[in-house]
């Protein structure tokens, strides 16, 4: 099974996160390009997919998924524009899916809302859990929250 990166459970829904960093400094030009071709062909789409559903199915059957779900995507790429994210977010809420059969709503709700971000658009949209990139310097490099 594919699990997504992180499960938060607040008071009132759950909040499944992925995190996809193709900027991180320690990655290499072949990963690069794997992921862009991967994110450009839609290969992406269906690997956060199955992330999120195997992780649905697992907190389902262990009984934790009894509040709403939010799958949020933080994608750490600096080009990905406004444009490009709502794209991916559309395309990611029709094949979860967020509405059943016929577009009819489902008797249990499977996700109640999913996002793609950049970090730009992360931090304007949850100022709640600031995400920013911490110096290569650091012990630890890469994206944090």
């Amino acid at each position: 099974m594919k699990a997504v990166d992180f499960v938060v459970e607040l008071s009132d829904h759950y909040l499944f996160v992925e995190l996809k960093d193709p900027q991180h400094p320690r990655a290499t030009p072949r990963s690069r390009t794997e992921f862009a071709t991967k994110l450009r062909s839609g290969e992406l789409d269906e690997d956060l997919k199955y992330k999120y559903r195997d992780s649905f199915l697992y907190e389902w059957a262990s009984r934790r998924a009894e509040k709403p779900i939010d799958y949020r995507v933080l994608i750490a790429l600096d080009t990905l524009d406004a444009a490009q994210l709502l794209a991916r977010t559309d395309a990611l809420a029709r094949i979860l899916p967020q509405r059943g059969p016929d577009g009819r709503p489902w008797s249990r709700e499977i996700v109640r809302a999913c996002g793609v971000f950049n970090l730009e658009s992360w931090n304007r949209s949850l100022p709640d859990y600031p995400v920013n990139r911490v110096s290569t310097g650091a012990r630890n490099t890469g994206t944090t929250s």
